[in-house]
């Protein structure tokens, strides 16, 4: 498969991915934050915050999907985003709390990353030659 294919496959799913968190971090009553290892919380505030944070990342992946080679920009963005994401994540699995979701959330935002990474290298690799 093309790189071109696989890099806006993965920008696409990315995009998929961060919808469906951040309308569940909004929609999702807060009780049932307990289930994946946080504490008790009787305001969403943050929860919330955070899903409108997955929107707004979601648009830009989607962008970054439909026009890579006008929006190289958000493709850098993305795994900007993923790498802060991994690292934020991991930082406060090991120094605040080791709630299990904090660190699936950091494993999986650092295999996503990495992907992107790997596949616009590849992207890039195959315009060069084009070029």
């Amino acid at each position: 498969m093309a790189p071109e294919r696989m890099l806006r496959i993965a920008l696409n799913l990315l995009a998929i991915h961060s919808f469906f968190v951040g309308i569940a971090l909004i929609v999702t009553p807060a009780e049932i934050f307990s289930y994946f290892g946080y504490q008790p919380v009787a305001e969403k505030f943050f929860a919330v915050q955070g899903g409108v944070f997955h929107l707004v990342m979601s648009f830009a992946y989607y962008l970054a999907a439909k026009n890579m080679d006008r929006e190289q920009g958000l493709i850098i963005l993305t795994i900007a985003a993923k790498l802060a994401a991994t690292i934020f994540l991991t930082m406060y699995y090991i120094l605040v709390s080791p709630i299990w979701m904090v660190l699936i959330s950091a494993i999986t935002d650092a295999m996503m990353g990495l992907v992107v990474w790997l596949l616009f290298k590849s992207f890039q690799n195959k315009q060069a030659e084009v070029s």
